[in-house]
């Protein structure tokens, strides 16, 4: 792994990965914008999107930091087996089923609070447990991935893992939500 601290060599290693995640970030808003008439439609699931995506990016990022832990101490195998990545990756998905009720609580009743209930609490919580778990379950592949990916080319994965994370559960963080919310309803 490089040890070298230059604004060369931090620009080197991250202009790319900046680059790329900017697209990442048009691509989201892009998506957001074909889902537009549906969220409107029903503004709990307008309440949902920033807090599933935060969420989401969240949960990711807390595995990037322990993975990224576990890299720097040597710990870390990227072998399936290996019990301190499966066990995080768990953690990661039990975190997601504690959490998301609450967000899906929470965003029905603001929106009850706001713009009136046009969708039952029920349906509110099941859609945000569904596409939260969805994206738990993304999160962790994705840092898992980045995380093996930034080792080969020998980057810090401190640097790379959670911006990449949260930018991809953004974009799929839309795309889940929606897709949820139109098998659930």
């Amino acid at each position: 792994m490089a040890t070298e601290w230059t604004v060369r060599a931090i620009s080197r290693a991250m202009l790319p990965v900046l680059l790329v995640l900017t697209l990442v970030e048009v691509g989201s808003g892009l998506v957001l914008g074909r889902f537009e008439a549906q969220l409107l439609r029903f503004p709990s699931l307008l309440a949902l999107v920033p807090v599933t995506i935060g969420t989401a990016g969240n949960l990711g990022s807390i595995l990037a930091a322990r993975l990224s832990t576990a890299f720097h101490l040597g710990t870390l195998s990227f072998d399936p087996t290996n019990d301190h990545l499966g066990g995080n990756a768990v953690a990661t998905v039990a975190l997601a089923l504690t959490l998301f009720p609450v967000v899906g609580v929470g965003a029905w009743g603001l929106t009850a609070l706001t713009a009136g209930v046009r969708l039952s609490l029920g349906t509110v919580v099941t859609i945000a447990v569904a596409s939260g778990i969805g994206l738990a379950l993304v999160a962790v592949a994705v840092t898992v991935t980045v995380t093996y990916v930034a080792y080969r080319l020998e980057l810090d994965p401190d640097d790379v893992v959670i911006p990449v994370v949260t930018n991809v559960c953004d974009v799929l963080g839309v795309v889940v939500l929606v897709g949820t919310a139109r098998v659930v309803l």
